[in-house]
């Protein structure tokens, strides 16, 4: 069943993370938490969704669940990495699906900016979706403070050494030298579990304050994610056609000193390195992009701006299209993924040799999705990003952190700035030095 009609109403102002905390007990919590800036201007907040997908992908690319008209609207998605991968990595055995979709008939929605609150409902004729909007109204009553609890994880343990990273960004460097690729983003993995009595949203609680644009927590039966990914892969409106990107690609480490935090941020604005890994990216972007966009129409709009995060500076770039006619947030989406930021150039070889090193991903660096009432798409990349499965009441979770490898990286230097990157989400699960288990 389709949902065609539409009720709204609006309300007072609530603080979004009050009103899903208020929620966290119930079926398939959703929080897209933006921190109200420029590229996350609203948040969206529901629960209880009447469509649900938990699959593999019909091939290796193709998102046909999402082609049913029933996730037309509406749909929040996940898609695991490991799906986009798999044309150059082939079948690799992952815990994750590939695939995840959820209809949400009711949602609030959070404007930062205006400090509204709009309740919206959805069903299959008006009755229903007055009756879906009355439902979300009510959510505001449950709205509760929320209470930061103690470092929620056991262990943050990290699956390999950290000479096994060293070695692997001076082999990928090697590769580069012998013409094999240009760039590949590599990462390392740490894991652990929660103690019994904790869940994944006590975690996404003591991110707060750290807000990104595309802060996330979503939860689908046994399984999780926590994300706060500053990345935007695509937004993509059906009715103008213009599609957007904003590759990351650069890194520096916050400093508590404003005179040294200000020439960290001033060292990777004019670096050549890092200013080469962008541009690199932003070259395989606009090629992606090309393939769904009328002829003459990617441009870069935005070229090596600093993003300043709690902690961590960011190179960022702005590419745009306009898209063929017909082109659907689906047919983007096939096109695209994974995204080039964290896969490499050229993105097939990237992918191959990511394969060689790492475990499969997951979700992290894969891309959470939300499609609204009119078929607009907003995608993240699953950058900063934990994912949680839950076993015997025991949530076990796991997450990584990359660099962009080229060919004059300083694999220490690489090792570094995977800390600088990890650093917020071990904080939330394991804790400060004060707080770590011993």
């Amino acid at each position: 069943m389709t949902l065609t009609a539409r009720q709204a109403r609006a309300c007072d102002w609530r603080e979004p993370l009050a009103v899903a905390n208020g929620l966290r007990d119930r079926d398939g919590l959703l929080a897209l938490l933006s921190d109200g800036g420029g590229l996350g201007r609203r948040s969206f907040v529901a629960v209880e969704p009447d469509r649900v997908h938990v699959g593999p992908l019909v091939d290796s690319t193709r998102l046909e669940a999402l082609r049913e008209p029933e996730f037309a609207t509406a749909t929040v998605g996940l898609i695991a990495y490991d799906a986009g991968a798999r044309p150059a990595t082939g079948e690799r055995a992952s815990d994750w699906p590939d695939l995840m979709l959820a209809r949400y008939p009711a949602m609030l929605v959070f404007d930062h900016q205006a400090r509204t609150i709009e309740a919206v409902g959805r069903g299959v004729d008006v009755a229903a979706a007055q009756d879906a909007c009355d439902r979300a109204v009510r959510w505001l009553d449950q709205a509760g403070t929320p209470k930061v609890s103690p470092a929620p994880a056991v262990a943050f343990v990290e699956e390999a050494p950290p000479s096994a990273y060293l070695a692997a960004v001076a082999d990928v460097v090697d590769r580069i030298a012998a013409g094999e690729l240009f760039q590949a983003n590599i990462a390392r993995a740490w894991s652990g579990t929660l103690k019994p009595d904790a869940e994944p949203f006590d975690v996404f609680l003591r991110l707060a304050g750290r807000e990104a644009a595309f802060g996330a927590f979503w939860q689908i039966g046994d399984r999780a994610i926590v994300s706060n990914s500053p990345e935007l892969f695509l937004t993509f409106d059906p009715d103008e056609g213009r599609i957007e990107t904003r590759p990351i690609k650069g890194t520096r480490k916050r400093d508590n000193d404003p005179v040294r935090d200000a020439a960290l941020a001033a060292d990777l604005r004019d670096s050549a390195k890092d200013r080469a890994e962008n541009l690199m990216i932003v070259d395989l972007m606009r090629n992606d992009l090309s393939r769904v966009a009328v002829p003459g129409s990617v441009r870069v709009e935005r070229l090596f701006e600093i993003e300043s995060h709690p902690t961590v500076h960011h190179l960022v770039s702005t590419v745009t299209a306009k898209a063929n006619d017909g082109t659907t947030a689906t047919d983007l989406l096939e096109t695209t993924f994974p995204p080039g930021s964290i896969t490499g150039a050229p993105k097939h070889q990237a992918m191959k040799v990511i394969a060689a090193h790492e475990a499969p991903r997951g979700p992290w660096c894969g891309s959470l999705f939300h499609i609204d009432d009119d078929g607009r798409l907003t995608a993240s990349v699953l950058i900063r990003t934990a994912s949680f499965v839950r076993a015997n009441d025991i949530w076990r979770f796991r997450t990584l952190a990359g660099a962009g490898i080229v060919a004059d990286s300083d694999p220490q230097a690489e090792l570094q700035e995977t800390e600088a990157k990890i650093r917020a989400l071990a904080e939330a699960l394991i804790g400060q030095q004060s707080e770590q288990v011993t």
